[in-house]
């Protein structure tokens, strides 16, 4: 035996969905045996799932998730099985991973460095596992060897980092116990991001290229817990070559991969480096022996490649829509909502949101079918008789245009026709009389009229807010959910009227700025993405200059006059909270970056960032739940925290006024 085929696989799971997981992790194990594999490397934390925050705190959580591993384990005969799950011991609560040898548990592996950085919290609920330490657990009665251990499995030597683990400088791999192994293990939970798979794929190649060896590394697929999308993408390289990548974004909830690796291949590769020690007497120590029989196979020679999307030059773009588009698919079956509630003004925002929903449906569908479509979704008494694309879409999707005297006819008409062109249910509403009635009636309560001199800002937002009620009322009347559509941008400066166009359960497209969003509508009316089509009704909708359109129509309200050019505004907003600079600092970068403002615009716009940044943190902390999608995140309860109140960086702000003054006066 030289040669073993490995798979990898991608799970779509739910965190204490007990049964589903346990169901999908069988059909992996099912489906990996039937395309003839002997290795199976399951996700992180894939029995509970990894998403179950503090219920990680709950003693039953880790006592049900031993009783589901005492069920999956019997069925791995003839095969060599990892699998994630959270294990009580007396170290304390550990991230760790099951081996499974031949129906029968061999022992069990701990994670050593915890995620604890971004949307990550695992010191909070777990205990790192000290390297180089062996200790055991009992489970149902029986005692398992526990801790940093290498499986030597019918002459083939099996070690195994978990997610984290593998992007440490002090890394598993690099140490004596897994020095020399043959095969590396990585049950992961690797959220996506923006081009993270390009980083995930030079980890894994590198680490085969340089511990000599086949690294198999397994991630979860969908939105598991609610934020957090998860991409897939499984990996398998060996010798210092990527053999495998596992499809991503897709609406399959298991994916399996396999490739057949050599194992005297990487030997004779660890025996030429001489720079390689040799396996150590400390693996041997920490060795957990067990017998296995390995299969003979022929050589391999096919390289299975990814979908052909991903070889776009529009990369982030296609991330983009299939990230969001899987996400909304899983929370809206995971929720258990009957579709879709949109309000669309005919602006970017809530036309991105609209596309995204309505090109989800054809994902989705395309890929599982019309069939297995609708019974994910809850078999919908109105989405099991919709025949055609269009129908699918109309039966999970509502838009409502709702308009005010200052509304106009082109945002009426784009609006329209782009719910039209993707087949959406399109409602529109004159919501005048309603804000009226509200001007009436504080205007009989203040005993004065109101007035836009006076009273500007409380007479836009009256007009806001008069929709929410009529979208809610819409979603509560379908069982749906209604989609927010603020993007980050707008939430970096509050530039939203909470409880107006922020309403909403969820909102897809606030992990994102406005210049993107601008560009990536641009790319969709004339593109599209690859293997689908471009939605040349946008075209109606890039023609408008951003705006909310809650002042009268003579004052040509546009969101950059209010606030500032969206690029200016997304690079103040890199530079000051994911970089951390302050106002003077940026300020200076930003005056490089854009020369053609003068000075005195520029700094006007970094004081007004940072004076509203500060002003809003209370209504960044009530937006509604928004997706993961690149590690610049504005949310404060996964990933930007701030306090809601603070001294508003009134020092630094002066120190730039003062510099500036300087500089101007030469």
């Amino acid at each position: 035996m030289t040669r073993i085929r490995v798979a990898v696989a991608s799970l779509n799971q739910t965190p204490l969905d007990w049964s589903g997981n346990q169901q999908r992790i069988q059909q992996a194990i099912d489906a990996a045996r039937g395309q003839g594999a002997s290795v199976l490397c399951l996700p992180e934390l894939c029995i509970s799932g990894y998403g179950c925050e503090d219920a990680f705190g709950a003693a039953g959580v880790a006592a049900t998730a031993l009783e589901v591993l005492g069920q999956i384990v019997p069925a791995t005969g003839g095969m060599v099985v990892a699998v994630g799950l959270p294990l009580l011991s007396d170290h304390g609560l550990l991230n760790a991973a099951c081996v499974a040898v031949d129906g029968q548990i061999a022992g069990f592996t701990a994670k050593q460095v915890l995620a604890g950085e971004g949307l990550h919290y695992e010191p909070r609920w777990f205990r790192p596992w000290p390297a180089g330490v062996r200790g055991t657990v009992e489970v149902g009665g029986k005692s398992y060897p526990l801790g940093d251990l290498a499986f030597h499995c019918g002459g083939v030597w099996i070690g195994l980092e978990i997610c984290e683990d593998a992007w440490a400088a002090q890394r598993p791999a690099a140490g004596p116990i897994l020095r020399g192994v043959d095969l590396i293990l990585n049950p992961s939970a690797s959220h996506f991001a923006f081009g993270k798979l390009e980083v995930r794929k030079r980890l894994v190649v590198e680490s085969s290229r340089a511990f000599a060896v086949s690294y198999v590394y397994a991630n979860l697929m969908g939105n598991e817990a609610g934020r957090v999308i998860y991409d897939g993408g499984g990996l398998i390289a060996s010798a210092g070559r990527l053999l495998a990548q596992g499809p991503r974004f897709s609406y399959e909830p298991v994916r399996v991969t396999t490739a057949v690796v050599d194992v005297a291949e990487t030997r004779m590769m660890r025996a030429r480096n001489r720079t390689m020690d040799p396996p150590a007497a400390e693996r041997d120590r920490l060795a957990v022996s067990h017998e296995f029989v390995w299969p003979d196979l022929e050589p391999e020679v096919a390289v299975q490649r990814p979908d052909g999307w991903e070889s776009s030059d529009w990369i982030k773009e296609e991330e983009f829509l299939r990230a969001v588009a899987l996400g909304l698919f899983d929370y809206l079956r995971k929720s258990r909502s009957q579709g879709f509630v949109v309000s669309l003004s005919g602006g970017a925002d809530s036309s991105a949101v609209a596309c995204l929903a309505a090109m989800m449906v054809e994902l989705a569908a395309a890929e599982l079918g019309v069939e297995r479509f609708a019974a994910a979704l809850g078999n919908l008494d109105h989405l099991a008789t919709a025949g055609a694309h269009r129908d699918r879409v109309a039966a999970l999707l509502h838009c409502v245009y709702q308009a005010t005297r200052n509304s106009s006819t082109a945002t009426r008409q784009s609006a329209v026709g782009l719910a039209e062109a993707l087949g959406a249910k399109m409602t529109c509403l004159d919501i005048d009389p309603i804000v009226g009635d509200y001007h009436k009636m504080i205007e009989n309560a203040i005993g004065r009229p109101l007035d836009w001199t006076t009273d500007d800002l409380a007479l836009q937002n009256i007009q806001a807010r008069a929709r929410a009620p009529s979208v809610w009322l819409f979603a509560n009347l379908g069982r749906a959910l209604l989609l927010s559509t603020s993007n980050r941008s707008e939430a970096a400066v509050g530039y939203a009227t909470m409880d107006g166009d922020t309403c909403g359960g969820l909102s897809p497209i606030a992990g994102v700025d406005k210049a993107f969003l601008r560009r990536w509508l641009a790319w969709l009316e004339t593109r599209g993405p690859s293997g689908l089509h471009p939605i040349p009704a946008l075209a109606t909708v890039n023609s408008l200059a951003p705006t909310a359109e809650l002042r009268p129509a003579g004052a040509h309200q546009t969101d950059e006059d209010d606030l500032m050019p969206y690029p200016v505004l997304d690079a103040i907003e890199r530079a000051a909270i994911r970089d951390k600079l302050m106002p003077l600092d940026v300020f200076r970068l930003v005056r490089r970056q854009f020369p053609d403002y003068t000075a005195e615009q520029l700094h006007a716009w970094v004081d007004r960032f940072f004076r509203l940044w500060c002003r809003n943190q209370w209504k960044r902390e009530r937006y509604a739940p928004s997706f993961h999608l690149d590690d610049e995140n504005l949310d404060p309860k996964t990933w930007c925290r701030f306090p809601i109140l603070s001294g508003g960086f009134e020092r630094e702000l002066a120190a730039l006024a003062e510099y500036v003054a300087k500089a101007t006066a030469r």
